[in-house]
C-alpha cells in the first residue's frame, strides 16, 4: 500500500506510541486465549490480524482525527496456552495496570476473557454493568470449566454481576435454547433480539442500556462477540448466523459505549482470522475498536 503523508493510518496511530507510563484517552490490550472455547478455533491470531486491519483506515470519522487522541497499544499477554481461569490474575493485572485507568479495548481471544476482564472492574469497587453485544446468551453451565459459552453465567455465580445489571443485545433466534434463555429471566436480564434493535434503532436500545446501567452501576463493561453480526460480514465467527445485526448497528454500537463516561472496557472477541473471507471479519472488528476511539474522543477528559 502507499504511503501517504496526507492519508495517515490507524495502524500508525495504534503503534506510533509505546510508552506504556504516558496518560493515555485509549489503550488497547491483546488478550489471545482459546483454550476455552467450545467451538474452536485460532482465537489466538485475531489480535494481530485485527491490529493489521487498521492498516486500512485512515484516522478521520468524518468529524474529527484520532490522531489528537492518545493510544497506547499495550501489547499481547502470553496467555494463549492458558485456559481463562489459569490467566485470570495476569488479566486482572494488566488490567488494572493500564495507563491513567484509560478506557480500554481487549482484543480477544474467545468469549471467555470476559469473565475475567469484569471481575478486574469489579475488584476495583462498586457495582459493574455489563452489555453484551452478542447472537448467544453465554449462560452454559461452569461445571467443568468457563467456556467461551459461559462468561455471563460465571459472572452472575460469582456474585460479580447482578443479573438485572446485565443487558444482552442481538440475541437470535435459533441460536439459544429455552433452558438457557430462562436462565436469562430467572436473572432479570434484559434481552434485546435483532428485530427489536431494527425496530427501535441501535441508538435507542443503546442509550437505554447506557442510561439504566449509569443509574445503577459505577463502572460498565462491553463485550462486543463479533458473532452478533450477520453471517455474511463474520465469516470468522463460527458462532455467527444468517440474521445477525448489520455492520452499521454494531459500529454505532461501539462509538456510542465508547462516547459513555462509564465505560471502562470493551472487548472484541471470537474472531478465527484462518476462516475468514476477504478479510471481512477483521475490518469490521478493527472498525469497531477506531468506533469507541472516535467515542472515546468526544469524552469531556479525552485528551
Amino acid at each position: 500500500m502507499t504511503d501517504d503523508p496526507n492519508w495517515p493510518r490507524s495502524s500508525a496511530w495504534l503503534s506510533g506510541d509505546r510508552d506504556r507510563a504516558r496518560t493515555a484517552a485509549i489503550a488497547v490490550l491483546g488478550v489471545p486465549i482459546r483454550r476455552g472455547s467450545i467451538s474452536g478455533g485460532r482465537f489466538d491470531l485475531a489480535p494481530g490480524a485485527v491490529r493489521s486491519a487498521l492498516g486500512r483506515f485512515s484516522t478521520w470519522d468524518g468529524e474529527r482525527d484520532l490522531g489528537a487522541v492518545r493510544a497506547v497499544d499495550l501489547g499481547d499477554l502470553d496467555v494463549a496456552s492458558q485456559t481463562v481461569e489459569e490467566a485470570r490474575h495476569t488479566i486482572e493485572r494488566s488490567i488494572g495496570e493500564a495507563p491513567g485507568r484509560a478506557p480500554l479495548v481487549l482484543l480477544g481471544g474467545d468469549n471467555s476473557i470476559t469473565w475475567a476482564a469484569a471481575s478486574a472492574l469489579s475488584a476495583e469497587g462498586g457495582p459493574v454493568g455489563l452489555i453484551t453485544l452478542d447472537a448467544h446468551h453465554d449462560l452454559r453451565g461452569t461445571d467443568h470449566g468457563i467456556s467461551n459459552g459461559a462468561p455471563v453465567r460465571a459472572l452472575l455465580e460469582d456474585g460479580t454481576i447482578a443479573g438485572g445489571n446485565v443487558w444482552q443485545i442481538g440475541i437470535q433466534p435459533f441460536a439459544n435454547s429455552p433452558a438457557y434463555a430462562a436462565v436469562a429471566t430467572d436473572h432479570g436480564i434484559h434481552v434485546t433480539r435483532p428485530e427489536e434493535v431494527r425496530a427501535r434503532g441501535i441508538g435507542s436500545v443503546m442509550d437505554d442500556a447506557l442510561a439504566d446501567l449509569d443509574a445503577r452501576c459505577d463502572v460498565i463493561y462491553v463485550d462486543l462477540d463479533v458473532d452478533v453480526l450477520d453471517r455474511a460480514f463474520a465469516p470468522a465467527c463460527p458462532g455467527a448466523r444468517p440474521g445477525g445485526l448489520l455492520p452499521w448497528e454494531v459500529h454505532e454500537a461501539a462509538r456510542l459505549a465508547g462516547a459513555h463516561p462509564k465505560v471502562r472496557a470493551m472487548d472484541l472477541v471470537e474472531i478465527d482470522p484462518e476462516r475468514d473471507v476477504a478479510d471481512v471479519t477483521v475490518l469490521n472488528a478493527a472498525r469497531c475498536l477506531l468506533g469507541f476511539a472516535a467515542g472515546v474522543a468526544t469524552r469531556k477528559s479525552a485528551d
